[in-house]
């Protein structure tokens, strides 16, 4: 059986954002989802679950510090 590797930062996946990302709120915690563009220029989308508030703020500021894919 295939075991998942752990993405805790965008920049895991993302090299490059887009303009807008989406913070989903659920009853037992979090989800960021954004665009943008991996290591080999392709379009992609990360979604990472977060538990607490702090991990989504955290998410965010990384956002904020990403090359913009524009």
């Amino acid at each position: 059986m295939a075991t998942a590797k752990t993405v805790n930062r965008l920049s895991d996946k993302l090299t490059k954002i887009n303009e807008s990302y989406t913070v989903n709120r659920y009853d037992n915690g979090f989800m960021i989802e954004a665009g943008g563009r991996n290591k080999k220029s392709d379009y992609v989308t990360a979604k990472i679950l977060c538990n607490t508030l702090d991990e989504v703020l955290a998410l965010v500021k990384e956002a904020g510090e990403m090359d913009l894919d524009v």
